[in-house]
């Protein structure tokens, strides 16, 4: 698959989740095999206005290339601003959030409810085509709401815009990640448009992944949930689109390694508060299907410093034998 110019080694990319994939996150991610990376999605508006937070979202590894950087917002002007801010960071391309249904975003007409308006998804997609030297892509969903499926109509404006490619959410805004994907609006975008097409949504490992693909036409999947706690979803990928053999979830030890590792290079980018705060959802995913897993989870909560986690793993490593 290429996206643009750009070659893209593989077919299973880390979706952008808020709060999730930072660096640290995307470095592990791309060392167990994801294809490409997105960042957490920033806000146009305050990177314009040079919002510090905004721009440390924006930070990039060179060992974690491929990656987008995503921003969200509903103004072109204003994101195409934000495109060429975000070029200081050397992005491989600039991804446009259309697809985000938590209120906050949605109620401030930006994500997903910008696919109300086709012709804006358009001039927004042609802004920041026309600002940076780099591709533009964009996450879209099914539609808003059942009686608003219009992937299609939005996939062709963005692609009238310069898009060099689309990922698409098989869910509606309202459905936010339940019930299960629908393939056949994918596999109807993929028809309708001549840039590559990227399924979204319960890709959890190497059969589903290869169903998608299958199913629907798309040229890529974006793997979101179930890489939580699970980066090696994308080494099972591979393995399983290329041999039909999966690659099992490694045992209790490399696991909480890779905790720790993702928590020490956080800590490094972050400070130990604000990393420390973040390990305790990582903690929780990675803890995952443990005996005892409920009561771990509320003593990863109550972790403050890297040696509370440092504990915690001894411990677990102890009680899981």
């Amino acid at each position: 698959m290429k996206i643009g110019n750009i070659d893209i080694p593989g077919v299973a990319g880390l979706a952008p989740m808020a709060g999730v994939t930072d660096r640290a996150f995307r470095d592990i991610c791309v060392a167990n095999g994801a294809a490409w990376t997105v960042t957490e999605m920033v806000s146009a508006k305050g990177l314009t206005y040079g919002d510090r937070k905004s721009d440390e979202l924006l930070e990039l590894d060179d060992s974690a290339r491929p990656t987008a950087i995503q921003l969200f917002g509903d103004d072109p002007t204003i994101m195409a601003d934000a495109a060429r801010l975000a070029m200081k960071h050397r992005p491989d391309w600039i991804d446009i959030n259309m697809g985000c249904p938590a209120p906050k975003i949605a109620g401030n007409h930006c994500g997903s409810a910008l696919m109300r308006d086709p012709e804006l998804c358009r001039r927004l997609v042609a802004a920041v085509a026309e600002a940076v030297p780099v591709p533009v892509t964009v996450k879209i969903r099914k539609g808003y709401s059942p009686s608003e499926v219009n992937a299609v109509e939005v996939a062709q404006a963005c692609e009238a815009g310069g898009a060099a490619a689309i990922a698409v959410h098989g869910r509606t805004r309202g459905q936010m990640y339940a019930p299960p994907v629908d393939w056949e609006i994918i596999r109807a975008v993929k028809q309708a448009v001549n840039v590559p097409v990227i399924g979204n949504g319960d890709v959890t490992d190497g059969p589903s992944a290869a169903a998608m693909l299958a199913e629907t036409g798309c040229d890529g999947v974006l793997v979101g949930r179930g890489a939580l706690g699970n980066p090696w979803v994308f080494a099972d990928i591979h393995a399983w689109l290329t041999e039909e053999r999966r690659v099992p979830t490694p045992p209790v030890t490399a696991r909480l390694l890779t905790l720790l590792k993702q928590t020490q290079n956080a800590i490094s980018h972050k400070g130990e508060k604000v990393a420390m705060l973040e390990a305790r959802k990582h903690a929780a995913w990675y803890m995952h299907g443990l005996t005892g897993a409920a009561a771990y989870r509320r003593q990863a909560c109550a972790m403050t410093t890297f040696d509370d986690l440092v504990a915690l793993c001894k411990q677990v490593e102890q009680e899981q034998g």
